[in-house]
């Protein structure tokens, strides 16, 4: 076996046990310690895993951080049914917040409802329900981030704060049971603030996000009301919403466009 195939079975018993010692590496490959060592090592220096006493394990924080065009073309069916179903949430007269999410964006696109005021820091959204004339909009003020086509900074916390919201959908970059998180710090302190001024929190998250873990906390499940998403989640995390009275509704169940 070619080490670049002893390296793809190593990466594929951790994604299924999440732990590998170097005993089991012999066993699974039929290679000795030493080669087994190296092939840790190389493993290490490409950043796929980190290295333990006598193993491996994978890392526990995800450093990907794609631009808007990138996070648009990924899990695209998956973010068109969660939108779908999120969207029929709405109800006439809402006042609502969303965010930059590409899965937040569908919820715009497949909205129904009348006379609804929508807040949002994404210019996308802002442009494409602008050309839709379906509900009164306000951009927040601020920096743009070039890359996530979102507006963030202080100007726009001191705008939210003046706002209060009936319903607010958000996205997230990683999804665990600690909690919602994130890769850019300067967004943490703007959800934060969207989550303190609304009556009802909706998380939009595809299984992609379920178990990463991004840099920064954003807030505890506990804060949040429901999440939509488009698989059922194991058996561990349905036990643990159920004890904090967060709702999971699953897109497909409830129907796709």
């Amino acid at each position: 076996m070619f080490q670049e195939e002893r390296l793809a079975a190593i990466l594929e018993h951790l994604k299924r046990n999440k732990r590998i010692e170097v005993e089991q590496v012999c066993e699974l490959l039929s290679i000795s310690r030493d080669t087994a060592r190296r092939d840790i090592i190389k493993l290490e220096e490409r950043g796929c895993i980190i290295r333990t006493r006598g193993g491996a394990v994978l890392p526990t924080i995800s450093k990907e951080m794609p631009n808007y065009g990138q996070r648009l073309q990924k899990e695209t069916t998956s973010k068109q049914m969660i939108g779908h179903v999120a969207a029929s949430l709405l109800h006439d007269d809402d006042y609502i917040y969303m965010d930059s999410s590409t899965t937040v964006r569908y919820v715009g696109e497949y909205m129904k409802t009348k006379r609804n005021v929508i807040v949002t820091n994404s210019i996308d959204m802002a442009g494409m329900l602008a050309e839709r004339n379906l509900a009164r909009i306000q951009l927040l003020g601020g920096l743009l981030d070039n890359n996530q086509r979102m507006i963030y900074g202080s100007r726009a916390i001191e705008m939210l704060s003046d706002y209060h919201f009936d319903k607010a959908f958000l996205g997230t970059c990683g999804l665990s049971m600690n909690g919602l998180t994130t890769d850019f710090e300067e967004e943490t302190y703007l959800i934060r603030q969207v989550i303190r001024n609304a009556d009802q929190v909706i998380i939009l998250a595809d299984h992609s996000k379920f178990g990463k873990t991004m840099f920064h906390r954003v807030a505890g499940l506990e804060d949040i009301d429901f999440i939509v998403t488009d698989r059922e989640p194991d058996t561990d995390w349905q036990r643990h919403v159920n004890e904090i009275g967060v709702e999971i509704i699953i897109a497909n169940k409830r129907g796709a466009p």
